[in-house]
């Protein structure tokens, strides 16, 4: 694995040295991503099919523009973007659309526009404690296959992905429920009633950082862009 290093600071990098103006960050969320991005200097435009997470993206980044929709079909013209970005949210596109969602991605670059992907390996301290409660490793392994496939019918092209690792400070088993819970509430139920199996296996993988207990995530991230008919 390369040196840990923080995946926005990444992003930013790769957007900069392409020259990006216009960002699409597909799968927003809340809008994190996307403030990050415009507080660089980028003009974002964000894309989630939960309505709740748009409209806290727009309080996030009332300068941006967001809109509800999948990410296989982007209301979005044809060259609209010089990046997109799908940043741990390829996964949670249904598995049969993935593929659908890689492709929109592509159609709406501009020539010589790029297709990042982060996604969380299905490995890993943080993967581990978090599987009794929600486990994505098949989820997970889907999102890759898609992206190999996609590369396989040179639909796309790009060099190979850079793994790396993302420490997530948590100072206890509470401070780890709650993380949880913030990406979805009605994981903490399910935290609670295997409270006990996951106090040992946070216990079993917690390492100490230089702020404090940690978890570590491997991520991979993908620069893919659409090949030459």
């Amino acid at each position: 694995m390369t040196e840990a290093l923080d995946t926005s600071a990444r992003l930013l990098t790769i957007l900069a040295d392409i020259g990006a103006r216009d960002v699409l960050d597909i799968g927003c969320g809340h809008g994190a991503l996307s403030r990050t991005l415009w507080r660089a200097g980028y003009t974002v435009t964000g894309i989630d099919p939960a309505p709740e997470a748009v409209a806290a993206a727009r309080m996030a980044v009332p300068e941006g523009r967001f809109v509800q929709g999948g990410a296989e079909a982007l209301p979005f013209a044809t060259a609209s973007f010089d990046a997109c970005i799908f940043l741990n949210s390829l996964h949670h596109v249904p598995v049969p659309l993935m593929q659908a969602a890689l492709r929109e991605a592509l159609r709406v670059l501009r020539p010589g526009g790029e297709l990042m992907i982060v996604e969380p390996v299905a490995e890993g301290a943080f993967f581990e404690v978090m599987r009794p409660v929600e486990d994505e490793t098949e989820i997970r392994h889907a999102a890759i296959r898609a992206i190999d496939a996609l590369l396989a019918a040179r639909v796309a092209i790009g060099p190979a992905p850079v793994t790396y690792e993302r420490p997530t400070p948590m100072a206890d088993l509470e401070a780890f429920i709650a993380s949880l819970a913030r990406v979805d509430p009605a994981r903490r139920a399910l935290a609670e009633a295997q409270r006990e199996t996951l106090g040992r296996l946070f216990a079993a993988h917690v390492s100490v950082g230089p702020k404090g207990p940690e978890l570590i995530q491997p991520l991979r991230l993908w620069r893919l862009r659409a090949a030459k008919p």
